[in-house]
């Protein structure tokens, strides 16, 4: 039954809409919280134009939805979050069809804005090794630092996927660890025996340790606030060592997950198995990755193909 649109003139009929939506995105497609907020975020400002336009959301055309999405460009705001925003425009009018608020999705046929691709920075194998080599293994978080590092390089996780790794994750017998990603969707990543090595060395230090109750499962803790490390953390950590080791790229912990994933590629693994490792729900996110190698293939060839030797030959 299509509801009457008047009844979303009436505020408390909008929240328990909003608070079913929110119910869908949680249950329906088991988005993060983070993910969540955004997208209820974002459509704060769809509300505040529709409001500021006398429009009605059930009443909405796409005409409208595009110059709300016009407006955003006007005021500067950047392509790529003009993308996340319109996405999530398209959830919102999609779960008002599914729920028969509305008779047709008119974000159906909303396009975003052309987003250029954006290759990520990658550490070398010998960069990689020279960041690790700066940890001064004196101090009392060095091997802890030493041991989250090697785990971001040899499973490419995601920063908040080390932060909330846990004792109960680790399979070392079989050489796997069970990672819990986006949306809480759950994957079995191979650990390579340098890491685990890392990780069980760290583990003599940890054991001295009293955690704070409620943190005592988490893997990687802080000696100094007795619980799970932050991103943020972890962050400046990197920065730092990168730093000392003479690394002028601009780095993050998610560049380890990229220089993983290269790394991977150009020793021939499957794009489909990087895919699964990295816990990328679309092949698309991972092709990425291929346009780093091609890069790398492009310049090999310029040096090495007969034909271009021959032509720097005669240059000369």
């Amino acid at each position: 039954m299509i509801s009457d649109s008047k009844n979303i003139e009436n505020n408390t009929e909008l929240q328990r809409i909003i608070q079913q939506y929110k119910q869908y995105l949680m249950l329906e497609k088991a988005l993060s919280p983070n993910t969540i907020d955004a997208y209820l975020h974002d459509l704060d400002k769809l509300l505040t134009f529709l409001e500021s336009e006398g429009l009605k959301i059930l009443e909405v055309q796409l005409n409208d939805l595009e110059r709300f999405i016009a407006g955003l460009h006007d005021i500067g705001i950047h392509p790529r979050s003009q993308a996340r925003i319109i996405s999530g425009i398209h959830s919102f009018y999609r779960f008002l069809f599914i729920t028969d608020r509305i008779k047709s999705d008119p974000s159906e046929t909303l396009e975003g804005p052309r987003i250029g691709l954006h290759i990520p920075e990658v550490l070398t194998v010998e960069e990689i090794d020279r960041i690790i080599g700066a940890i001064d293994l004196s101090k009392p978080e060095g091997q802890r630092n030493r041991a989250i590092l090697e785990t971001l390089y040899s499973c490419g996780l995601r920063v908040s996927e080390l932060c909330n790794l846990k004792f109960s994750n680790l399979y070392f017998d079989e050489e796997f660890i069970r990672v819990e990603g986006k949306g809480n969707k759950e994957r079995l990543v191979p650990i390579s025996q340098r890491a685990i090595k890392e990780i069980n060395y760290y583990l003599i230090d940890r054991r001295q340790i009293a955690i704070k109750r409620g943190f005592e499962d988490y893997l990687f803790v802080s000696a100094h606030l007795k619980k799970k490390l932050s991103r943020i953390m972890i962050f400046h950590m990197i920065k730092e060592y990168a730093k000392a080791a003479g690394i002028t790229k601009t780095i993050s912990p998610h560049t380890f997950r990229h220089s993983f994933a290269t790394h991977l590629l150009e020793g021939g693994a499957n794009l489909r198995a990087i895919q699964c490792m990295l816990g990328h729900e679309s092949i698309t996110t991972t092709e990425i990755y291929t346009h780093i190698d091609r890069s790398l293939l492009k310049e090999e060839i310029l040096h090495h193909h007969p034909r271009n030797i021959l032509y720097d030959e005669r240059k000369d």
